[in-house]
């Protein structure tokens, strides 16, 4: 018996011939789409950190270069000849394939997501030559009949500078070259060969001969720092060029070079001569430049070379755009297609016209005009007048309508992650228990911890001076590089050293910060600090579990916790401790030179704090009844001492803790001492890249500290001790 069974085409004719006329024109236009969303958008990731924003960043980075790629291979396979008056062109298809070439070109705004990509240069160099190619072959296709080669072509060049552009930029940014833009000539020292041939001739004919060695200024500073007036900086210009002089010098700090001890001098004495704020602003605009030159193409674009590309690039379209316009006879094209093409070409225009905006008001020209105007040449020096004449007061104008809609230039905000709050708000039903365990199955846990149980707290002026005067102070101490090394070294001993604190109580908290690892001494004081808040809060109402509703608002309109704004002693204290556990647990990449088994230790303290929860009722507040809960516990003996080091819970270690520092009436003052250091210990030993990577993730409070730093003189790479020694050879008579 036969059985034979039909089945309808799943794809209708009408259907597919539907996608076969309109899947090159759908691709091209969401390429444009793609590139008018990444223009306008792009910046966006440095002054946000939410994961929705950078998402939808990525999404359009990648999708950018997809689609550009599909269309242009489409391009490529559906050139046939045809009879029919309104079928597809191959004219048009060859004029439209350069469009795609400038759009893989992507926009000033973004050129590579993470660092990594910078390292893929050679890979986008393939991909230029390849689709390069083929836009190459689709062209020569059409070229015995194609009445719009003479814009074709131009368009192509226009799309092989923008290629260039990027590739270049991306090959700028690889760290192996941003490492050797920075190097110096070869450096042969004085010649000491010679100087000893000399030596040798004048012995030898026994005149007396002696070498006198005249050494240079030593490292110490000429003045010290404390003696230095503190000075109002005279608006954002300034601002902005003493930035652009300290970017040229401390961006080696990304790839780990070294510094004269002449820059460590120079760049105390200016810190230590303005306020927190102004210093603030400056390393601002500092982070912005090295986010343009890591991830963008500010450093192709603002050189004499970029401007005579962008020029030549914005005449090819447009006169291109002209052509088309007045010579090219569009009656044997369909009407549609010849909006489509004036769609491509305007949208290109408008493109062009954007960046240039864009770039003539960015900070890199205004810092050109500081260093322009000081060349000798006449001819620049007039130039930059009549340029700086119309140029800075919009420029300011600019700056001053940023401020009034509070655009930011990063996230501003400080995140958090508690212990207690994690343990007390875990899912208690079995649903709830069944998919927690299925997100740590698929490796989501952490994810959704981070969307959820991260608070989003504003970072404040009041924030930063505290922790600006913490680290000025340790500056002052620190005339001598070997003492800057010992205070980048503490973790907390330093703070506790101080002579304001009882003796006794000092001996007995030193090794809570001395005889364990830096992890361990995070969780320790976090839950201590967590212990004493709460105890002293008497049930304050703190909560940062998120519903969706204000998890959408704070994503779409980024909104801050607005609760605890003003911060004192305990305040800052809170606030850094849950900053440094949410750095400890959900940013792994930053904190892998000090993490340790960090994580190790905090599911071992969930899970005997989890344990000892469920035999107690937290009563309506649980957070605050748990750490009540907490403190009731009799600690007289070492948990070491009963549960042995299996575990690495540490949660009733820190109990004990903050019974030490119950008895302390300053107990706030030192809490916060104490978390500024760790704070700067974790700033100066986490990894420079991990720094440079965070700027295109909206910053963080922890690269200003490692910036700060650097600038105050704490860190360990100024190693350039003395210049060249002088050597004279004095001859006797």
């Amino acid at each position: 018996m036969h059985l034979s069974i039909s089945f309808r085409k799943p794809i209708p004719d009408s259907v597919k011939r539907l996608w076969d006329h309109w899947n090159i024109r759908s691709a091209i236009l969401a390429s444009l789409s793609l590139q008018v969303f990444l223009i306008l958008f792009a910046s966006w990731r440095k002054r946000s950190s939410h994961k929705l924003v950078i998402f939808l960043i990525w999404s359009g980075y990648l999708l950018a270069d997809t689609v550009a790629n599909f269309a242009i291979g489409h391009i490529s396979t559906s050139q046939r000849t045809t009879d029919s008056k309104y079928e597809d062109n191959n004219e048009l298809l060859a004029f439209w394939a350069p469009f795609l070439l400038v759009h893989l070109g992507g926009p000033d705004t973004i050129t590579a997501f993470a660092l990594e990509d910078n390292e893929l240069w050679l890979r986008h160099m393939l991909t230029f030559a390849t689709q390069g190619f083929a836009t190459l072959y689709v062209f020569f296709l059409t070229l015995t009949s194609n009445k719009v080669w003479i814009p074709t072509v131009l368009l192509f060049f226009a799309g092989v500078i923008k290629y260039f552009e990027r590739t270049y930029s991306l090959y700028r940014a690889s760290l192996d070259q941003f490492r050797d833009s920075m190097l110096e000539d070869p450096d042969p020292g004085p010649n000491y060969a010679k100087l000893m041939e000399e030596y040798d001739s004048k012995i030898e004919a026994k005149i007396p001969t002696e070498i006198i060695i005249i050494e240079e200024p030593d490292k110490q500073m000429q003045a010290t720092a404390r003696d230095t007036q503190i000075k109002k900086l005279e608006g954002d210009l300034e601002v902005v060029q003493r930035a652009y002089y300290y970017f040229n010098i401390f961006k080696g700090l990304i790839v780990d070079l070294i510094f004269s001890f002449k820059d460590r001098n120079e760049s105390r004495k200016f810190f230590h001569s303005i306020d927190a704020e102004d210093a603030l602003r400056v390393l601002e605009v500092e982070l912005n430049f090295i986010y343009e030159v890591l991830f963008t193409k500010a450093v192709v674009v603002h050189s004499v070379i970029g401007y005579v590309f962008r020029l030549l690039s914005f005449i090819l379209v447009v006169v291109a755009l002209a052509l088309f316009r007045f010579i090219v006879k569009k009656d044997t094209f369909h009407p549609l297609d010849v909006k489509f093409t004036y769609l491509l070409l305007c949208g290109s225009v408008s493109l062009d016209t954007i960046a240039f905006v864009r770039a003539i008001f960015s900070d890199w020209t205004v810092a050109d005009l500081n260093k322009l105007g000081k060349d000798p040449d006449s001819c620049w020096k007039s130039c930059v007048a009549f340029f700086s004449a119309w140029k800075v007061p919009l420029f300011n104008v600019k700056r001053a309508i940023f401020k009034l809609i509070g655009f930011r230039s990063w996230s501003e905000s400080v995140k958090g992650y508690n212990l207690v709050r994690y343990c007390v708000n875990r899912p208690k039903s079995r649903i709830g228990i069944f998919m927690d365990k299925a997100l740590d199955f698929v490796g989501l846990k952490d994810f959704v911890d981070g969307i959820f149980r991260v608070s989003n707290k504003r970072f404040t002026y009041e924030l930063w001076e505290a922790i600006f005067d913490e680290l000025q102070k340790k500056s002052d101490s620190a005339d001598d590089p070997e003492d800057a090394k010992t205070i980048c070294s503490a973790r907390g001993h330093l703070a506790l050293q101080d002579n304001d604190w009882d003796k006794n109580l000092k001996e007995k908290l030193m090794p809570y910060v001395v005889n364990v690892t830096y992890d361990e001494s995070l969780l320790l004081w976090h839950i201590a600090t967590e212990l004493l808040y709460n105890k002293d809060g008497d049930a304050d109402q703190r909560s940062d579990d998120k519903s969706f509703c204000k998890l959408l608002l704070e994503c779409m309109c980024n909104s801050y916790d607005v609760t605890d704004q003003k911060y004192d002693d305990k305040e800052l204290s809170m606030l850094l401790s849950d900053y440094m556990m949410y750095l400890l647990l959900m940013q792994p990449a930053m904190m892998a030179a000090v993490a340790g088994i960090g994580k190790i230790r905090f599911r071992d303290t969930c899970a005997e704090a989890e344990r000892f929860f469920k035999r107690r009722d937290l009563g309506s507040n649980k957070e605050w009844g748990a750490c009540d809960s907490i403190l009731g516990v009799n600690t007289e003996v070492k948990p070491v001492d009963v549960k042995g080091d299996r575990s690495k819970s540490v949660l009733f270690d820190a109990c004990r803790l903050a019974k030490l520092l119950q008895r302390e009436e300053k107990r706030w003052e030192l809490l916060s001492k104490v978390w500024v250091e760790l704070l700067s210990y974790a700033a100066g030993h986490c990894r420079a890249t991990a720094h440079a990577q965070q700027v295109s993730k909206g910053g963080e409070l922890l690269t200003f500290v490692w910036l700060l730093m650097a600038h105050f003189g704490l860190a360990d790479q100024f190693q350039i001790n003395k210049g060249h020694a002088r050597a004279k050879l004095i001859v006797g008579k």
